[in-house]
């Protein structure tokens, strides 16, 4: 009589039940897994040769900048990054309006010692700070701070208005003076012209005048030459007098 046959859907208990693995065999495991860490340590501790070339390229990569970063917005060079042995990235700061702590980026790399530098990339990059907001403030601080540059700003106002007022007086004061020297001068002036014009207007017959009393002195002392002369005659005359009297008498 044939055996029965298997009915249909049923599990073969001894085919489902799969053998465990030895001791042997997990321990073979598990140092693989750890060498194979090792390695992955090993190789993420290698850090890239910097290659000195590509890190003097300055110049090179600055000239790089020109044709996307507008006039006067690479400063100097803040860092740089090795790649790899061949791949340098060089760090430009940017003073673009609106972007505190972003550099300008240019990575340059070479295929090996004998071959010259070429640009990979040029970007504007963020730096560490320049995507992290600022520390909250509350409001009453931020409200105090206002309130106290507005003071400080209504201060500063009073006191230019003040050192104006000073320069004012200071320059009305130098025009009053200006005009009072002028005022002295006009008047000077206006003195030598009065004594211009009266000298102008003496009479002729002022002049007459004082011709007459030239003419008059000059009369008078005539006749006082006259007197002297007229006062030796006669002391003369009476020399001769007495020079005649003895004769007489002999």
């Amino acid at each position: 009589m044939p055996q029965d046959a298997p009915e249909l859907g049923a599990v073969d208990e001894s085919a489902a039940v799969e053998p465990e693995p030895s001791a042997d065999a997990v321990e073979e495991a598990a140092a693989d897994e750890s060498a194979s860490d090792e390695v992955v340590e090993e190789t993420a501790a290698v850090e890239p040769v910097t290659d000195e070339v590509l890190l003097g390229s300055v110049d090179f990569a600055r000239a790089a900048l020109v044709g996307i970063a507008p006039a006067g917005t690479v400063g100097e060079l803040v860092g740089s990054e090795a790649h790899e042995d061949h791949v340098l990235s060089l760090f430009f700061a940017s003073t673009l309006p609106g972007y505190p702590d972003w550099r300008w980026t240019v990575t340059l790399a070479r295929v090996d010692e004998e071959s010259e530098p070429n640009v990979l990339e040029v970007e504007l990059l963020p730096g560490e700070t320049s995507l992290v907001a600022p520390d909250w403030v509350p409001w009453s601080e931020r409200l105090a701070e206002y309130q106290l540059a507005q003071e400080l700003a209504a201060a500063t106002a009073a006191e230019a208005d003040d050192e104006e007022d000073d320069d004012l007086d200071e320059d009305d004061d130098e025009d009053d003076e200006d005009e009072d020297e002028d005022d002295e001068d006009e008047q000077s002036e206006d003195d030598e012209d009065e004594d211009e014009d009266d000298l102008d207007e003496v009479d002729l017959d002022d002049v007459t005048d004082l011709d007459d009393h030239i003419a008059d002195d000059d009369e008078l002392a005539a006749a006082a030459d006259e007197d002297d002369s007229d006062e030796d005659d006669d002391s003369d005359d009476e020399d001769d007098s007495d020079d005649e009297l003895p004769s007489e008498s002999r």
